[in-house]
């Protein structure tokens, strides 16, 4: 799994399927460039919380990326987490199940 961190990546996600969930919303974009590669990039913006809050949910966002994008992501698509407000207070496992649903639905 490799990290997004091109502008572009970010704003081409923007205009692809997308999974609304309390804590996040998902964005899956196909690359249809031949590359099984899973791709996951993370947007936290200031509207969320001071910089602290903002890296605590970034590293949950993180951990749920190792945890579940092997087995269920999209091969060959880029995956951008965008934090909710209501984010950071959510359980662990809450995310964990919202995340597993949210790529259920992009798949059907």
């Amino acid at each position: 799994m490799e990290t997004l961190r091109k502008r572009r990546d970010f704003l081409a996600a923007n205009s692809s399927k997308r999974a609304a969930m309390p804590g996040f919303v998902l964005l899956v974009r196909d690359r249809k460039d031949g590359d099984e590669t899973k791709r996951l990039g993370i947007t936290v913006t200031k509207k969320i919380g001071g910089a602290v809050v903002r890296n605590r949910m970034k590293r949950r966002f993180r951990a749920l990326g190792r945890e579940i994008l092997p087995s269920e992501g999209v091969a060959g698509a880029d995956h951008v987490l965008i934090g909710r407000k209501g984010g950071v207070e959510r359980n662990f496992d809450s995310l964990r199940s919202e995340f597993s649903k949210a790529l259920d639905r992009i798949r059907s």
